[in-house]
């Protein structure tokens, strides 16, 4: 009896250990959140440092004013360099004795032996013919791969034919910084609330100097960071879209290559001129980079039905631009920039093949309008006097783009209106007939942007992330329920046991 005894008691403990590391495993996969990807400059980081630690941080410069070399350092250096060239030498010299040393073993044991070397020296000769009729085949097949179309003309005559056909384009100078907008200060808020928030222009702006120009810049960020080759922006009628492409190119110094549908209409046609083009494009953009490729209006290119009156040839491009994205290479400094204003005409899966970021400008906030009046009445002569109730027409301004406040603003403020401001000071009412010319994106418009915006692949795994914790969270409360009860029958179990 006392035996059965200690080996339930025993079994229980195995149970409660077993329980207890089954929770900690449970609440460790429900604390399990967002993973940052290892970076890659993390490694160049670590050696950096070792070295300076090795080398550097214990090192007395007090004397060495004029950082004069040091002879000892050079010729730790050239020690590695020598060594490894003299054991290429070595190898050599000892693989030259093996030879010999087989030649000699062959010619102890006789004829035998040099029967065997004969053959061994026709099969050899075989192999290598064999080994260079492949080799001209595989030749012969790179060659057809990378085939130069403009082999006999310079960089420079390539450079100006672009320019002289309207492909490769001048583009006015601006800063990131221009792109005006204010940080959503309600964001965390609506989160709180489930309600998932547009992001502002603020936001935007940075998701473009992260994509767009921080990774361009420089050829080894470029190499290590993770490879962004094109970018679709997309959003309403005056969002400032093609700013944001002059934008990039600015901030780059970048050559701007235009792909548009109705700018390569009847330039290079048939199928041998678009292979030219293609390839003039890209020769001039990886010789002379960094380079910014621009197509407008890109869901025209995988749009599912051509209108009638469009001659442009919208479709143009359709198979030829995947391709050549796919084969792009880090060390290729190329971005292919498309700009959308009805994306939704587009094939969703052949668009988000084809770009690989998708950037959604939405509507100007409120904090967004106010600093976008005030920054643009200063910039056009203007005054901010108590007159001007600058809260109340950004109020009134709800829908309207930065497009459409840049229109007000200059309809506003003329030369004659800037020389009056001494004597006739600037009031909101002056601002609100030019805006009510002016068509507003309206919140329809907007919902079409978020509909389209959840097809997206970036959009379904977010919805599909929101569901599960939805999920999560019914699951988890209906599980702790469940685990009450059982416990609780468990104890009455128990009691029971214990009466017997």
């Amino acid at each position: 009896g006392k035996k059965k005894k200690g080996e339930k008691k025993e079994k229980k403990k195995k149970g409660k250990k077993k329980g207890g590391k089954g929770g900690k495993e449970a609440g460790g996969d429900e604390e399990e959140g967002f993973k940052m990807v290892p970076s890659m400059f993390i490694p160049g980081i670590e050696e950096a440092s070792s070295n300076y630690e090795d080398i550097w941080k214990h090192r007395d410069e007090t004397d060495n004013f004029q950082q004069k070399y040091d002879a000892e350092l050079i010729k730790e250096l050239k020690r590695g360099e020598v060594e490894s060239e003299i054991r290429v030498q070595v190898d050599d010299l000892m693989r030259q004795e093996l030879k010999n040393l087989k030649a000699a073993i062959e010619r102890d044991k006789g004829k035998k032996g040099k029967k065997g070397k004969k053959s061994g020296k026709k099969k050899g000769k075989k192999g290598k013919k064999k080994g260079k009729k492949s080799g001209k085949g595989k030749k012969g097949k790179k060659g057809k791969k990378a085939k130069d179309l403009t082999s006999g003309k310079t960089i420079e005559s390539l450079y100006e034919e672009l320019v002289k056909e309207g492909i490769l384009v001048q583009y006015p100078k601006v800063k990131i910084s221009d792109y005006m907008g204010e940080y959503s200060y309600l964001g965390t808020t609506l989160r709180q609330a489930n309600i998932e928030p547009m992001p502002s222009l603020s936001d935007v702006r940075r998701v473009i100097t992260e994509y767009g120009v921080l990774p361009m810049g420089s050829q080894t960020v470029h190499e290590t960071a993770p490879h962004v080759k094109s970018i679709l922006i997309a959003g309403p009628h005056g969002t400032g879209k093609r700013m944001l492409v002059n934008a990039i190119c600015s901030e780059l110094g970048a050559n701007l290559i235009d792909l548009t549908a109705e700018n390569i209409c009847g330039r290079y046609p048939g199928k041998a001129g678009l292979t030219m083009l293609l390839h003039l494009v890209m020769k001039v953009g990886k010789l002379l980079q960094p380079t910014v490729i621009y197509i407008g209006n890109a869901e025209k290119t995988f749009i599912k039905k051509v209108p009638k009156n469009d001659m442009s040839d919208p479709k143009r491009l359709k198979k030829e631009l995947p391709k050549i994205i796919k084969k792009m290479a880090p060390e290729d400094r190329i971005l292919f920039v498309g700009t959308s204003l009805t994306p939704w005409d587009a094939d969703v899966k052949g668009l988000c093949s084809c770009y690989q970021k998708i950037v959604l400008i939405p509507r100007p906030d409120y904090a967004s309008r106010y600093l976008l009046f005030k920054e643009l009445i200063l910039r056009s002569g203007g005054r901010l006097a108590p007159t001007l109730d600058l809260s109340s027409l950004a109020k009134i301004s709800d829908g309207y783009t930065p497009g459409h406040i840049i229109t007000a603003v200059k309809h506003v403020l003329t030369e004659r209106r800037v020389q009056q401001l001494h004597r006739k000071p600037l009031t909101a009412l002056e601002f609100v007939t030019p805006l009510a010319r002016i068509d507003p994106i309206y919140k329809e418009e907007e919902e079409q942007f978020k509909k389209w915006y959840s097809k997206t692949p970036l959009g379904k795994k977010r919805a599909k992330l929101k569901a599960e914790e939805e999920e999560g969270d019914g699951g988890g409360k209906g599980k702790s329920a469940k685990g009450g009860k059982k416990k609780g029958k468990g104890k009455k179990k128990g009691k029971g046991k214990k009466k017997k």
